[in-house]
C-alpha cells in the first residue's frame, strides 16, 4: 500500500495472519523451546513463539496463492511464437526434510502458442510454489506443468539452482554446494537447438 510521509512517498508493509492459526502456532512453539532447555518466559525468548508463528505463515503463504489464477489473470491473446525468457527469478523456499531455507533462483522460458501473460505473473507462479515446503525437484516440475497447462504454449523450460541450508548447516556441512534441477517440455525437449538456445540466454555457465 502506497503512503505519503513528509511528502516523500514510500510502501506500507502489509501482512495478513489468522488469529486461530497464530495462536495454535504460538504454543507449540512456546513447547519446542521448552524441549530444547530454554526458558521461553526470559526477556529475550518471551516474544518469540509470536515471531515464529507469524514467520512461518510468511514463508508458507504459497498455501492460499492459486497459481493458475495468477497466470489468467493477464492472459492476452498475441501472434508470438518466439521464445519468452524471465531469468535470474528470486526464490526462497523451505525443505519439507529438514523445514531449513533453500534459496536460489529460477530461470524460466515458453514459447506462445496463441497467449501470453505479464511478465511478472512468471515471477510470481515461482513465488507461488516456493513459498510451501518443497523439494527442489517437485518446485521446478510444478512451475514447467503450472505454466503449460494454463497457457498452452509449444514448449515450457524451467531451471532452478539453489543452496540447501540442510547440506550447509547440518549433515554433510558442504558450504559451496550447488544444486541445479531442470525440467522441459514440447519443443523445448525436443528441439535440441531450441533448448541451447535457452542455456545460452541464460548463461552457459550454471553453477
Amino acid at each position: 500500500m502506497e503512503f505519503t510521509l513528509n511528502g516523500k512517498k514510500g510502501y506500507a508493509k502489509i501482512e495478513s495472519f489468522d488469529d486461530k492459526t497464530t495462536e495454535d502456532l504460538s504454543q507449540s512453539y512456546f513447547r519446542v523451546l521448552e524441549l530444547l532447555g530454554e526458558d521461553p518466559t526470559r526477556e529475550g525468548l518471551e516474544k518469540t513463539p509470536l515471531r515464529v508463528a507469524k514467520a512461518m505463515q510468511f514463508l508458507t503463504q504459497g498455501y492460499n496463492m492459486n497459481p493458475e489464477e495468477i497466470i489468467r489473470s493477464a492472459m492476452f491473446k498475441e501472434d508470438y511464437q518466439q521464445m519468452v525468457v524471465v531469468k535470474d527469478i528470486e526464490l526462497y523456499s523451505m525443505c519439507e526434510h529438514h523445514i531449513l531455507p533453500f534459496f536460489g533462483k529460477a530461470h524460466v522460458a515458453y514459447i506462445p502458442r496463441h497467449h501470453i501473460t505479464g511478465l511478472s505473473k512468471i515471477a510470481r507462479v515461482v513465488e507461488a510454489f516456493a513459498r510451501r515446503l518443497q523439494v527442489q525437484e517437485r518446485l521446478t516440475t510444478q512451475i514447467k506443468n503450472c505454466i503449460q497447462d494454463t497457457l498452452n504454449p509449444l514448449g515450457v523450460a524451467v531451471v532452478i539452482e539453489a543452496q540447501h541450508m540442510c547440506m550447509q548447516m547440518r549433515g554433510v556441512q558442504k558450504q559451496h554446494s550447488v544444486t541445479t534441477t531442470s525440467d522441459f517440455t514440447g519443443a523445448f525437449m525436443k528441439n535440441i537447438a531450441t533448448r541451447e538456445e535457452f542455456f545460452n540466454i541464460i548463461g552457459t555457465k550454471l553453477h
